[in-house]
């Protein structure tokens, strides 16, 4: 569709940035506003939890919804997305699960929170950030990329049955069951009716961006890759082109996080939540800088981040991106409780301390 919409200097690449940022301020904005983070919603506090996944799974209903719909009217097509591939590399999407939902109650948050928060003015969440970037670039090209192929090389044949819709039923019926569930458990979860609305409205920029990119700027002659909100990818490329900007051209990955980092940056001094925050101990600084590591290279194993596979992912069906965000979910609980209990044993509580979010 592209070619028809009458852009002659610009190539679909360089609009896909634009529109990349466009997105970017929008969640990064809504998601400052609505505290929209998964790691909230596995860790801490009960109520805290409740009301997080609420958003959260507001938020993945619209996505999923939304982005069917463009499916079944033959704008979007997933037949040869990676979430759909015939071989699932399921022990690379478990481990690297487990270890970036270990890594996200580390940190307090998961990447895209951490993102959102680097624009308010937290140095703890930009350490993260850069951190995060270098490990999932060495994971993806550098030393770290052995590791990846190894554990890819472990795949379980799926075939057809590699999305949802191919099961009984068909992918309206599954839809509707995810759908239908993520709504009720977000009508019972307690949160604001506003901050439901912010999380639809979030869930609503991933089909939106999969329509974008996979159809509006679909230019026949010079393709460009179909994408939705994600961190993982996006946060290695704008290090890159940070670096190397004369020799690599922007891409829709560092559009969309420096759209990020402006939103938030606007709501944060539109309603005066701008603060400057670091880290206070040696001790808080290794604890971030770990869980950095360990949602660097686990991001990349699992195919994507609490946004990138969790939302966007889910939303195609795909069993990988379902996979990835119930091991991501396990990761999580386990670490907020192997921490809670430690923390209990060191103070002599007679139960785990909850952490507070971010």
């Amino acid at each position: 569709m592209f070619e028809t919409l009458g852009f002659e200097d610009t190539t679909a690449r360089e609009v896909a940035v634009w529109f990349a940022l466009a997105l970017g301020i929008a969640f990064g904005f809504l998601g400052q506003r609505s505290r929209f983070c998964f790691r909230r919603a596995v860790a801490g506090e009960a109520t805290e939890r409740r009301s997080a996944a609420g958003v959260w799974l507001t938020g993945l209903a619209v996505a999923i919804l939304g982005t069917q719909a463009l499916v079944s009217l033959g704008f979007v097509s997933f037949e040869e997305h990676r979430y759909l591939a015939a071989d699932l590399p399921w022990l690379a999407i478990v481990l690297g699960g487990l270890a970036f939902g270990a890594g996200m109650v580390l940190t307090r948050g998961c990447i895209s929170r951490l993102t959102v928060l680097t624009g308010t003015g937290n140095l703890r969440a930009l350490t993260v950030l850069a951190i995060f970037a270098v490990v999932a670039h060495a994971t993806l090209k550098g030393v770290l990329a052995p590791v990846r192929t190894a554990l890819g090389s472990v795949t379980a044949p799926l075939g057809e049955a590699s999305s949802l819709a191919a099961l009984p039923g068909g992918a309206w019926v599954w839809t509707g069951l995810v759908a239908a569930a993520a709504l009720l458990f977000a009508a019972r979860s307690g949160a604001r009716p506003a901050t439901l609305a912010m999380g639809a409205l979030i869930g609503a920029l991933v089909p939106l961006a999969w329509v974008g990119t996979g159809y509006v700027l679909y230019d026949e002659f010079d393709p460009i890759a179909l994408e939705s909100l994600s961190f993982t990818l996006p946060s290695s490329e704008t290090l890159f082109w940070a670096i190397a900007s004369s020799s690599i051209p922007a891409g829709f990955g560092v559009g969309l996080v420096g759209g990020v980092l402006a939103g938030a940056l606007v709501a944060a001094l539109i309603f005066r939540d701008f603060q400057w925050q670091s880290f206070e101990t040696p001790r808080q600084t290794g604890r971030y800088l770990a869980g950095a590591v360990l949602m660097g290279m686990g991001g990349v194993l699992a195919g994507g981040c609490t946004v990138g596979a969790g939302l966007a992912g889910t939303s195609s069906l795909g069993v990988s991106a379902f996979l990835a965000l119930a091991s991501i979910a396990a990761g999580g609980v386990l670490t907020s409780r192997l921490l809670g209990e430690a923390s209990a044993a060191s103070s002599g509580s007679a139960g785990p301390l909850a952490t507070p979010a971010e």
